[in-house]
């Protein structure tokens, strides 16, 4: 028979280890703390990233400043991705100001933020290879070359640190911070894993972008934060939402990227656009097949 703690989780719960994430959370519960918190790493956010490209303008002038609005070069994808720190930043005070606790509380312990990232991405990265030894399959017109490949492969480090960088601090901010002040509040799973994900789905809605597709492409990014949630609740630190996420955003912004915006890091694009609906709604199937897989193959991870 299994016995129930008080809060609220069963010996036998899947989602034990989300309480050590948690209890710190429950030490400052109050929903005025979190609002005023979310308000803080706006204004960090925002006012930083403005002064970062004050900054950049100044330093460096020249035509790439234009790509600021899209990413649609090197350089600018580079401060884009790279202000996502910022992010970071405001978790961080709005953690120590509002609700007495550390930055590292929000992560999880680093040791097994490390491991389990490393593990998940080791078992993603056997996943990919086995997509790539699978028979070819055609998804329709080939892809188009964007960067030179030297040019991409030799930008690729500081590609992949600003992509880490942007995808830690989604998940620092979206299934760090609010889901554990959130889940400190309300005992039901319902609230804290669908709540941060609503508020992630909304942030990928782009109509002028993605026209008809719009709303799909919210759905597949409510459904991924969902899944990340859920990830999260079962380490006990971001280590393996980070993990997956971070090869998502990899294959999407620097393997084959959309030539609607955010390729300027991209060795291949897309060959159509976002409100394409007759050739998005295939790539959109297999996308959400690709992530659900991604999932399950985390989830394997943390359990061996």
């Amino acid at each position: 028979m299994q016995h129930r703690h008080r809060d609220g989780y069963s010996d036998g719960h899947s989602y034990r280890a989300h309480e050590a994430l948690v209890r710190f959370a429950r030490l400052q519960p109050a929903l005025w703390r979190l609002l005023l918190g979310l308000v803080l790493v706006a204004a960090v956010s925002f006012a930083m990233t403005a002064a970062l490209q004050v900054m950049v303008a100044g330093l460096f002038p020249g035509a790439w400043l234009q790509g600021l609005g899209d990413g649609s070069n090197p350089g600018a994808m580079l401060v884009l991705l790279g202000s996502f720190a910022f992010l970071s930043l405001g978790v961080a005070m709005a953690a120590r100001l509002f609700h007495q606790r550390s930055f590292a509380t929000v992560t999880g312990h680093l040791v097994p933020l490390v491991w389990q990232f490393g593990k998940v991405s080791l078992y993603l990265l056997g996943l990919s290879v086995l997509i790539m030894l699978l028979p070819p399959y055609s998804m329709g017109p080939a892809m188009t070359p964007n960067l030179p490949v030297w040019t991409w492969l030799g930008i690729l480090p500081l590609s992949v640190a600003a992509v880490l960088v942007q995808t830690s601090a989604e998940e620092i901010l979206f299934r760090g911070y609010i889901q554990q002040a959130l889940a400190a509040r309300f005992r039901s799973p319902a609230v804290w894993l669908l709540g941060p994900s609503a508020l992630f789905a909304l942030g990928h809605y782009l109509p002028a972008e993605a026209g008809e597709n719009a709303l799909l492409i919210t759905v597949w990014a409510g459904l991924f934060g969902v899944l990340m949630a859920d990830l999260t609740a079962r380490a006990g630190t971001l280590g393996p939402a980070m993990a997956v996420h971070f090869f998502n955003n990899v294959t999407a912004l620097l393997l084959f990227a959309s030539p609607t915006s955010l390729n300027g890091l991209a060795l291949y694009m897309i060959p159509f656009e976002m409100a394409d609906v007759q050739a998005l709604r295939p790539w959109m199937a297999v996308d959400f097949a690709l992530m659900l897989v991604s999932w399950l193959c985390a989830r394997l991870a943390i359990r061996r």
